[in-house]
This record gives structure tokens, sequence and C-alpha cells, in this order.
């Protein structure tokens, strides 16, 4: 089956730089888009940066100049440097993907389990 496995987070002090990493594994046909989203407590899940299969990009304007996205197709694995980090990064980033599994016909969209981020002094 399919698996989203993410690493990379932790605790960074202000203005310091993370690196985030989530790769698929499993009975994969094919691979489509990939995407980072973040949830704080007490407020809605929203995408911090996508990157899609012909490496088009786009983030939240809240990120741009600070954070990249990029992917490694020959490692089904998607990336997320995060640079000059504030407190109003802090949440559980997670790794999404649009597969499709093999022997399975259809697309459908992958959640790995969340990693804590958390910039603090």
């Amino acid at each position: 089956q399919v698996q989203l496995v993410e690493s990379g987070g932790g605790l960074v002090q202000p203005g310091g730089s993370l690196r985030l990493s989530c790769a698929a594994s499993g009975s994969i046909f094919t691979i489509k888009d990939m995407a980072w989203y973040r949830q704080a407590p007490g407020k809605q899940r929203e995408l911090v940066a996508a990157i899609m299969s012909g490496d088009s990009t786009n983030y939240a304007d809240s990120v741009k100049g600070r954070f990249i996205i990029s992917r490694d197709n020959a490692k089904n694995t998607v990336y997320l440097q995060m640079n000059n980090l504030n407190a109003e990064d802090t949440a559980v980033y997670y790794c999404n993907a649009l597969i499709r599994p093999s022997l399975i016909a259809t697309l459908r969209g992958y959640w790995g389990q969340g990693t804590q981020v958390t910039v603090s002094s």
C-alpha cells in the first residue's frame, strides 16, 4: 500500500532554518502533484507550497521568498527548505501527494502523518 513518510521537523530559534522531507513508498504507478500544508492550534489547515508534475510551483504569500519546495522524482520525494523562520511558522506540517497506485485506474490524495515545527527562543 502507498505511504508517505515525513522527516525533518523539530525546534528551531527565530531566524533559523529547517529542511523537511517526505518520501512516498509502496506500489506506485505515478505521482502527479505534491504539496506541503500546515495547521496551527485553533486554526484551519492551509496550503504552504505546491509543486506540480511539470515542476511549476505555488507558494502562500506568507512564505514567499523564505521557503523553497522541490522534488526528486527518482526518489519519490518532496522537500521543503524553510529559511528565516519566525514564531508564526509554528505548526504541524503535513505532506500531501496525488498518486495513482499500481493496479488502480484512478488518482487519489494521500497525507503524511504530520511533523511538528516549533520556532521559539
